[in-house]
């Protein structure tokens, strides 16, 4: 039996000295260079008792190593577990609890922290620094720079991959070998990757988009990747010319804009600029093309499908939208109460069947069952419509809806509005508790720099292009909405911030 996910992305690679990670100060790591690092570190888990199906819990900096930690798992069928490096270790406890972790390598300045949570939990620790130093690479030293590849099926198990649990405990996704190929090989389709291809990476690879989408990609097609450790403005700018695609969330593109040295002469040679993991403001889009001749490509994912549509590589890259189901992926629009599908260009719960989707949530099947029909179709939590032309938008999380008086408020239509309006640069719509019509709105203000926005000027718009009934109860300014890691809008902590605005008056 073969290993799909190692023999697709990874050992069609082997002997191969082509460039595959560009590195700071000009140094090239090889694919046989990462596959001989990699065929080390699967040898050291083994030698330390690891099995397949065990969990590798990781939380460490972006580094060549830590990306050869992913490979070492599909190697000796080991379960990927990456985490957010800015998880406390308050949170890395139930997550290593949750997933019956048999290792978690960390950062040696996490070790002594971490030591009670792994001893507790039966769990090897050993660690891993972003310069590339730590105990598993002292143990990997004189490993064989080969390894026997484990076999496995497409629908083993190969990583698990938490929600980022904004209501309740954080959820753990199960996803297949299965699931990770065939939207690595959809996208290198849809995206007309191929072996030429050097793609900038600054985003983090504990996430579905730098690691699943951005990573397996380029290996997919066999291409190159600069490999940035995080988001640094001045390196994207010397290293764009260098590079022929480049994938990023929201915040990336909207700091590249404010750089006077972002010009069309230095992205002329680029071919693609993707764009996910939050929602890319329209404005953003306009001001993007005008800049640079580009059309950012936007496309949709969580991290229970991978990526499920994507605005078309040839053809309108409509703002607003995130284009088309991938081939392969069936999307419709449901009623939230019955699960009815609803006829095109109405507002409901956006459910999604296909091979990207996973295949539930570890040891919580009333959630598997809740959220993953019997028939396939997972219901994501996010409200949407498909507009005439077949384009996907995205008008919220189902759990952001508002309801005031009866009425359902779409925060995103209000959102939409508010955007346009003099002297604003991004806006956040919330429902908070309202002493009479149970909720009511309230939208939160992101100034221009420089600008004092005229509230009562925007009001006043707002009142003249919306039903009375969406109409903010109030308007407030404040210095920055709070992001996840991957740049989306938290919420929950504005309504947090704002829950007694109304209920105290």
């Amino acid at each position: 039996m073969p290993n799909p996910l190692y023999d697709t992305l990874l050992s069609c690679h082997a002997g191969k000295g082509s460039a595959f990670l560009h590195l700071s100060g000009g140094k090239i790591l090889t694919h046989q260079v990462f596959l001989s690092m990699a065929a080390k570190f699967a040898h050291v888990f083994t030698q330390n008792g690891l099995n397949p199906g065990d969990r590798v819990a990781v939380q460490v900096e972006k580094s060549p190593e830590a990306l050869a930690v992913y490979a070492a798992c599909a190697q000796a069928g080991l379960i990927f577990l990456p985490l957010n490096t800015a998880y406390t270790v308050d949170e890395l406890t139930y997550f290593i609890d949750n997933s019956g972790a048999a290792l978690v390598l960390c950062d040696a300045r996490q070790k002594t922290a971490l030591e009670p949570v792994a001893i507790a939990q039966s769990a090897r620790l050993e660690t891993l620094n972003a310069d590339g130093t730590g105990s598993l690479v002292d143990q990997a030293h004189d490993m064989p720079e080969e390894f026997a590849t484990v076999d496995r099926s497409g629908d083993d198990l190969a990583a698990f991959l938490y929600t980022s649990g904004t209501t309740g405990r954080s959820k753990g996704a199960m996803l297949t070998q299965d699931n990770l190929l065939s939207n690595a090989k959809t996208l290198v389709t849809e995206w007309r990757f191929t072996d030429a291809d050097v793609l900038l990476h600054a985003l983090p690879i504990f996430h579905t988009h730098g690691l699943f989408v951005a990573t397996n990609v380029v290996l997919a097609a066999g291409g190159s990747m600069i490999f940035l450790p995080k988001f640094d403005q001045d390196r994207i700018i010397d290293e764009l010319p260098g590079a022929t695609t480049m994938m990023g969330v929201p915040t990336f593109y909207t700091r590249l804009l404010d750089d006077p040295r972002f010009t069309q002469d230095l992205t002329q040679h680029l071919r693609l600029f993707v764009s996910g993991s939050a929602p890319l403001l329209a404005e953003t889009h306009v001001k993007f093309e005008d800049r640079t001749g580009h059309r950012i490509l936007e496309r949709y994912g969580m991290t229970e499908t991978n990526m499920s549509t994507s605005n078309p590589y040839d053809g309108e890259r409509r703002a607003g939208t995130v284009g088309f189901p991938l081939p392969g992926v069936e999307l419709k629009i449901t009623n939230p109460d019955t699960g009815a599908e609803l006829p095109q260009g109405e507002i409901g719960q956006i459910e999604v069947r296909g091979p990207n989707v996973f295949k539930g949530y570890w040891q919580m099947p009333e959630k598997t069952a809740d959220e993953l029909r019997a028939d396939g179709f997972f219901i994501t939590g996010d409200l949407g419509k498909v507009d005439a032309d077949g384009y996907v938008q995205i008008v919220g999380r189902n759990k952001d809806l508002i309801i005031s008086g009866g009425y359902n408020i779409y925060p995103k239509e209000i959102e939409l509005v508010l955007d346009e309006q003099p002297g604003v640069l991004e806006t956040a719509v919330i429902g908070v508790p309202h002493p009479d019509f149970g909720e009511t709105v309230l939208g939160v203000i992101i100034s221009e720099a420089g600008a004092t926005p005229d509230l009562e000027a925007i009001m006043a718009s707002v009142q003249g292009s919306l039903a009375r009934f969406k109409h903010p109860r109030a308007l407030v300014v404040q210095d920055a909405l709070p992001r996840n890691t991957m740049g989306k809008v938290q919420k929950n902590i504005l309504r947090d911030m704002y829950n007694d605005r109304f209920t105290n008056a």
